[in-house]
């Protein structure tokens, strides 16, 4: 007799249906509260390389993953994009980076896979303005300078106008980072991504002149295909109402 047990939601599904009740069903897009922010977070912290269809452990059989510490560039895993949010994962080979960029506009929710990061990170000084355009230059405070984070490190979160929006990444060892990313990218939506060189202010300890620069032209990512759990699309109504209960 067949036993009548009800599917199990995937990890990644179970994060996809999160960010589908916060990020898409509010009409006014405003910031996830502290409550949202908490049970997404909590959904991050639990992931592991296996959840997204990566094998970090360097071994050499891939049993139909992708082999995470064998990557030799920058390798970007596209696994869901809407107009509300994205999420992907960055493997990175041992000393790689991602140049100081912005994130306009954006909220973003950022978990270690495996191996470790070094993370280089500024808010603007004056952030009062609402123009959606990206600044140019202007004064910065160091939110990280040089911060470590790894697989046992909590999630971090950024925020429009706080938390480290512009930042920088280089891999310490082979390493992966689970994003996300609401809303995503997007150039007709004025959110392009800008790149920026520091200069410190050496008058003002923890503070630095940030200029916008073009794309680095040794800044190389390519793409690997999806290999994680399929993901259903059909948001669950209980689920949307019990992130709307306080």
């Amino acid at each position: 007799m067949a036993a009548m047990v009800a599917t199990e939601r995937s990890k990644v599904q179970r994060l996809y249906d999160a960010c589908a009740i916060i990020f898409s069903s509010s009409p006014t897009k405003a910031l996830p509260t502290l409550w949202q922010l908490r049970w997404l977070q909590t959904i991050l912290d639990a992931m592991e390389p296996i959840d997204v269809g990566i094998d970090g452990s360097g071994e050499e059989s891939s049993h139909g993953l992708i082999l995470g510490q064998a990557v030799r560039e920058i390798t970007y895993v596209h696994i869901h994009e809407c107009q509300d949010f994205s999420i992907g994962v960055f493997c990175f080979p041992a000393g790689a980076s991602l140049p100081l960029h912005d994130h306009p506009n954006m909220v973003v929710l950022t978990k270690v896979l495996y191996g470790s990061i070094s993370v280089q990170s500024y808010d603007w000084v004056d952030s009062s303005s609402s123009s959606n355009s990206p600044r140019r230059s202007g004064l910065a405070r160091t939110v990280d300078d040089g911060c470590t984070l790894q697989s046992s490190s909590k999630v971090s979160v950024l925020f429009p106008k706080g938390g480290g929006n512009i930042h920088s990444i280089t891999a310490l060892s082979p390493c992966a980072i689970l994003d996300v990313l609401a809303p995503p990218y997007s150039e007709q939506q004025g959110r392009s991504s800008s790149y920026y060189v520091s200069t410190p202010v050496p008058s003002l300890p923890g503070f630095s002149i940030l200029e916008e620069t073009g794309v680095p032209d040794d800044l190389h990512v390519v793409g690997a295909t999806y290999l994680g759990p399929e993901l259903s699309f059909d948001l669950i109504d209980t689920e949307r109402a019990k992130v709307s209960t306080p």
